[in-house]
């Protein structure tokens, strides 16, 4: 690589250059700029304008605006292995002490960047792939994720005053790269849901409803504000370009001055991309700070752009308008050819190719080397180091927020997470009709099968094999039911409580209340048909008490599973680890085992086991009142009870454990529940 320095000989080139990107540009677009023939040289790059970027209207207070400045940022990756040698009883401590565990730098993924973004501006993060770009914005962010640390000295700086994680979340939007929803929702819904937690707590019902409406219509989604959103290749929704306004819309509710975005672009076709371009463009106009990152866009995304930050190699390539960046590679003795996109080119250059890394790499640390050196540099270090003396107003928390960042009170975040899990239940018809047409269409065949039992030494054991079969089918049939459920959503419940939107303990209220009414239809319907057909103890007494039983052994199971749920980091995992551990709790429900019969050192373990205690407590209710003679003895030589006390007595069971056997069941309940919810929390903690 050769570096110019005949000014003339760059000079003409460059006009070569320019105007040829002009003929192409203008050959191509049917709404080329008027100003293009202009002297000013600066004008050139930008051949191509739409006339419209979206209303523009409710411009941003120039006292108001903000530049967003960093200086120094390093950034150090830990090696994947390292944390696998730490016991689990230290990795447990470390996350429930509040003190930072020891970091190990293996790689240095981020070497001294530097730069800025002013607002009304358009800065762009280009780069090839590993380049840095989401490793820059997710420290620009705070949003760095474990085994990732940004150095101590490392400064990012709102107008010059340095703000910390909480100071920057209220006031900055950060749209991840992939679009994280509920699918049952509707746009509408998610945005009303959004806005009642991101929104103040001061701030009216109606005002929060008539923004989601302002939104709805600014991001040009009010057509489809009905439609649910979906999932890619599970249930139809929306568009790909739709789901990624609704990603912007759900983080400028709050109307930040600040707004980052990763990829905004990927995995769109081109007049999708330019659609989303066009709405980050329109914000910019209006006075906000608009950083992205960006693979590699089209020439016409590219004239859209502001700033251009060029990363390689964790390091600043160059930081400057698209001019600048044409005249600084020029400047290098390696021009953008003429009817090419410069986007290209530049990821081109600063690309490693395949069997060329050493040659690659001189010419990346050429490049990043001479623009350390210029007067842009310069410049940026410059704005970068800028201090301004701001009242410290300036960094209060704003939008509501209160210490902790949560803009909503406890009560608004449970009702709202409430309100959404039941609009998730409501609308998924596999949660709701297939299952109770299931459970009655196993509740069928169950009866049909001990259809009209009767009691002798044969009706006996139908009896107490189908009580045992009700606990198995109430516990396997709710505990795969649900032993998705927090498994599935982790990555939206870990976005949005990263955002400080609910607390975790709301959440998992929410998301488990609104399922209660279903888990207790379904053993409803399940012994409403069996126990009449079976022919067990008569009397509603007994129907009611046998149906309280079947209802907690459901609910137990349901708290189980939501235990497994939370703590398994993927639905494979937790589908993967139930089974082996319920059969233990079977095993100890006294019907293949007699509870008598446990060795001492299992004891504590059947002591959880709902199946004993459910168990115990239907066979209570189905032949305590037995007398004797009730049993027909029809064959000699044949042991056969004579009444219920001694088929009690058989399973080592009492009847004055009834009651003990009840309270055991809601304690269950109880502790399962809270286990789900410790490792619930312990999930959240360990990925902020």
């Amino acid at each position: 690589m050769t570096i110019h320095t005949d000014d003339h000989q760059y000079a003409d080139s460059e006009s070569k250059h320019y105007n040829a990107t002009r003929r192409y540009s203008s050959n191509n677009s049917m709404d080329a700029d008027d100003g293009v023939h202009s002297n000013d040289r600066s004008t050139l790059i930008q051949v191509w304008k739409p006339k419209n970027y979206g209303a523009v209207k409710g411009q941003i207070p120039q006292h108001e605006r903000l530049t967003y400045t960093w200086k120094e940022i390093d950034v150090f990756g830990e090696m994947p292995g390292d944390s696998k040698k730490e016991s689990l009883c230290s990795r447990l401590c470390s996350c429930l002490s509040r003190q930072k565990k020891d970091f190990n730098p293996r790689k240095h993924l981020l070497k001294n960047v530097t730069g800025y973004a002013k607002s009304g501006e358009l800065l762009a993060v280009m780069g090839s792939s590993g380049a840095g770009k989401t490793t820059l914005l997710n420290a620009l962010a705070f949003r760095s994720p474990p085994g990732v640390k940004v150095s101590s000295t490392s400064i990012r700086a709102l107008n010059g005053i340095p703000v910390n994680a909480e100071q920057l979340r209220a006031r900055c939007a950060y749209v991840q790269q992939d679009d994280l929803f509920i699918a049952a929702l509707t746009t509408k819904e998610h945005l009303i849901f959004q806005a009642m937690l991101r929104m103040g707590k001061d701030v009216p019902k109606s005002v929060k409803l008539n923004r989601v409406n302002e939104v709805l219509q600014e991001l040009s989604l009010f057509k489809c504000a009905d439609t649910i959103i979906g999932a890619p290749g599970r249930m139809k929704g929306l568009s790909g370009g739709e789901r990624k306004r609704l990603a912007f819309a759900s983080e400028t509710l709050t109307d930040p001055h600040l707004l980052l975005c990763d990829e905004p672009t990927s995995g769109l076709d081109s007049f999708m991309a330019h659609s989303v371009l066009q709405v980050l463009k329109g914000m910019a106009m209006k006075g906000k700070t608009i950083i992205l990152t960006i693979h590699q866009p089209s020439s016409e995304l590219y004239c859209l752009f502001d700033k251009v930050l060029l990363m390689a190699e964790g390091r600043v390539a160059f930081l400057g308008s698209p001019y600048q960046a044409a005249e600084f590679f020029s400047q290098l003795g390696i021009p953008c050819p003429p009817n090419y996109n410069p986007a290209d080119f530049y990821v081109q250059m600063l690309a490693i190719a395949p069997n060329k890394e050493l040659e690659c790499r001189d010419t990346i640390k050429k490049i990043c080397d001479s623009f350390a050196v210029s007067t842009m540099a310069r410049d940026v270090m410059e704005i970068a180091t800028a201090e301004k003396h701001i009242d410290e107003f300036f960094l209060q928390p704003v939008n509501g927020a209160s210490r902790t960042g949560y803009r909503s009170n406890w009560w608004t975040q449970f009702y709202y997470v409430l309100w959404r899990s039941w609009l998730t239940v409501l609308k998924d018809p596999m949660l709701v009709k297939v299952r109770l047409l299931q459970t009655a269409m196993v509740a069928t065949l169950i009866g049909s099968i001990y259809f009209g039992q009767k009691l002798d030494q044969d009706g006996v054991m139908n009896i107490n094999g189908s009580l045992f079969l009700f606990l198995t089918n109430m516990t396997f049939q709710n505990v795969f039911a649900v032993i998705n459920v927090f498994s599935a959503e982790l990555p939206v419940f870990l976005r949005e409580k990263r955002s400080r939107l609910f607390r975790v303990d709301t959440y998992f209220l929410g998301k488990t209340i609104a399922e209660v009414p279903l888990f207790i239809a379904v053993p409803f319907v399940f012994t409403s048909i069996t126990y009449p057909m079976i022919g067990l103890r008569s009397g509603v007494e007994h129907y009611i008490t046998a149906l309280f039983i079947v209802t907690l052994v459901a609910n137990v199971a349901t708290s189980f599973g939501y235990f497994i749920s939370c703590a398994s980091s993927s639905v494979s995992m937790a589908l993967s680890v139930g089974p082996p551990v319920i059969i233990p709790f079977l095993i100890f429900g006294g019907f293949f085992l007699n509870s008598a019969s446990v060795p001492a050192y299992f004891e504590y373990l059947s002591f959880l086991s709902w199946f004993r205690y459910a168990n115990e407590a239907l066979l209570i209710n189905q032949w305590s009142n037995v007398q004797a003679g009730e049993i027909a003895c029809t064959r000699l030589n044949v042991t056969c009870p004579s009444s219920g006390q001694i088929i009690l007595e058989t399973f080592n069971f009492k009847v004055e454990n009834f009651s003990f056997d009840v309270i055991c069941l809601c304690l269950l309940i109880a502790l399962f529940r809270l286990g789900a919810l410790f490792c619930l929390w312990l999930r959240s903690r360990s990925k902020e």
